[in-house]
């Protein structure tokens, strides 16, 4: 018999009552580092009290009206997007796969009042992973997510990421943007090269293109700076957040450049959920922390603390791992054994992380853990890869 909750994801058996930090505990009081952050949401950590505090005062004024009223908290949220971003104008949704729904939208809406209604599709990439409505399960390509529900949505064309060469060939008459992910989370912990960046947004200014980048994963400071294309030094036209904007209240966002965001006129899209004032609150909350002097320059420092560990860990067990990538608080360990079986021995020594595309165990630990929190998942992390020694299974069986 089916469980009243739809069975739609393998859970592990954990239960968690309540987290402080980077750390989880179940109620039958057992302790988990958290280096998955909930899919590298929870930005600010489990039960972030400047978070948490904003969250309950509001939640005793208003938690919702819908977008047939102002809403300060969201007009509060965009202009400080906008100050802090290449943004002029901020719209406000409830998750990456809407965000990135609505940023396609506003680039075919863009192409069609400036007289290209015949642009439409969308360059995409291998590897990339953009959501799971229809729309965005054809943009992400992945065949896995997209057997069984039908025609493929018409409008993207896949070609390897990072290659510029196979993003020009792809470009034809009924092209209107690209659509990139600058640090491909679910592909595996994969890097846009700063050439292959700047080679995207010289490409679009020469076809007349726009740029369109998702970072609902590896945005919100992930990367040591409130976006990773901004290691790139270039200027997108439009970008897409979630995940960490909220620290684990559902919040998405679409920033865009005025020449492409004007065009989303009153009736062109909406929400009824999106941007309330609660969402705003919770967002409002974590730029406060994300924003404070010094913080982004401490995930730099952490993330670099963290490569370095990850690099001798590597090196000391290469039976077990090929190697370390990422940027930042975004990191991966590419795996010569199974990535589910590291998974597991890293819970079996009391760390969480998520797996990903090319054999990847992800680590996405909160934007705020310490040295300490770091040298002790170090710790788990060892014990957890001598689990996986061919020779570990031969000795337990004895």
């Amino acid at each position: 018999m089916i469980p009243a909750l739809m069975p739609t994801y393998n859970r592990a058996d954990l239960a968690f009552e309540r987290g402080e930090g980077a750390w989880l505990y179940t109620a039958d009081g057992r302790r988990f580092l958290d280096f998955g952050s909930g899919i590298a949401t929870a930005s600010v950590g489990h039960a972030n009290k400047h978070l948490a505090d904003a969250i309950a005062a509001q939640v005793h004024k208003v938690m919702h009206v819908s977008n047939l009223y102002r809403i300060p908290q969201a007009e509060l949220l965009a202009q400080r997007l906008v100050d802090a971003t290449f943004a002029d104008s901020v719209f406000f949704c409830n998750s990456g796969a809407e965000a990135n729904e609505g940023m396609v939208k506003m680039i075919r809406r863009a192409a069609y009042e400036t007289g290209h209604p015949d642009r439409y599709r969308m360059i995409t990439f291998e590897g990339a992973f953009h959501g799971r409505t229809l729309g965005m399960l054809a943009a992400t390509g992945n065949e896995k997510y997209l057997k069984g529900f039908g025609p493929r949505v018409d409008g993207f064309d896949q070609v390897p990421f990072n290659n510029l060469n196979a993003v020009r060939d792809a470009i034809g008459p009924h092209t209107a943007g690209i659509m990139v992910e600058a640090v491909q989370g679910e592909g595996g912990i994969r890097r846009g090269s700063i050439d292959f960046l700047r080679g995207l947004r010289g490409t679009c200014d020469e076809f007349g293109l726009a740029l369109g980048l998702d970072e609902v994963q590896c945005g919100m400071g992930r990367t040591g700076k409130l976006f990773a294309f901004e290691w790139a030094g270039i200027v997108p036209d439009v970008v897409t957040t979630a995940k960490g904007l909220g620290g684990g209240f559902p919040i998405g966002a679409i920033l865009a450049r005025e020449h492409m965001a004007k065009y989303l006129v009153a009736g062109t899209h909406g929400t009824t959920f999106g941007g309330n004032p609660l969402a705003c609150t919770a967002a409002n909350a974590v730029l406060d922390i994300l924003l404070a002097p010094g913080f982004l320059d401490e995930v730099v420092r952490k993330g670099e603390v963290l490569a370095a560990a990850l690099a001798d860990l590597v090196a000391d067990f290469p039976a077990v791992f090929e190697e370390a990538r990422g940027i930042g608080l975004i990191r991966g360990l590419k795996c010569a054994v199974p990535a589910g079986d590291v998974q597991a021995a890293f819970i079996a020594e009391g760390l969480l992380s998520v797996t990903a595309g090319e054999n990847v165990v992800r680590l996405v630990p909160p934007l705020v853990i310490t040295d300490a929190d770091i040298a002790e998942a170090m710790a788990r992390m060892y014990r957890g890869a001598a689990r996986c020694l061919p020779s570990a299974g031969k000795d337990a069986a004895q």
